[in-house]
């Protein structure tokens, strides 16, 4: 029984190429993964960029309505504008950056 437990085999083969084969579908999946966040990222960078590139700038002019009679005013509103210049980030300006490597060990603040 024992020497039947040592030959037999069955199975053996079947088990080592699904190991290999799941292993090689987790790194294409991983690799895949990777792919689909670039590509969301870039997509949301459009679409921040194309929000940034807005021209929110407007113009409101006042009016006014002579009083009766020549007695002057008689309402008035002012007029209003706002001029939209471009913010830090707008159009790929921001960049993320990082820090220089550090060797091992407390890292040194710079100031």
């Amino acid at each position: 029984m024992l020497r039947q437990l040592l030959n037999d085999e069955a199975g053996f083969i079947v088990s080592a190429e699904l190991v290999l084969v799941a292993t090689i579908l987790v790194i294409g999946l991983i690799v895949g993964l990777s792919e689909v966040q670039h590509a969301i990222n870039t997509e949301l960078n459009d679409v921040a960029d194309a929000i940034g590139s807005l021209n929110q700038s407007y113009y409101v002019s006042g009016f006014h309505k002579d009083s009766d009679f020549g007695r002057g005013v008689h309402a008035f509103t002012r007029g209003s504008a706002f001029a939209d210049v471009t913010d830090d980030c707008d159009n790929n300006q921001c960049d993320i950056t990082c820090d220089a490597p550090q060797p091992e060990g407390p890292k040194r603040i710079r100031r």
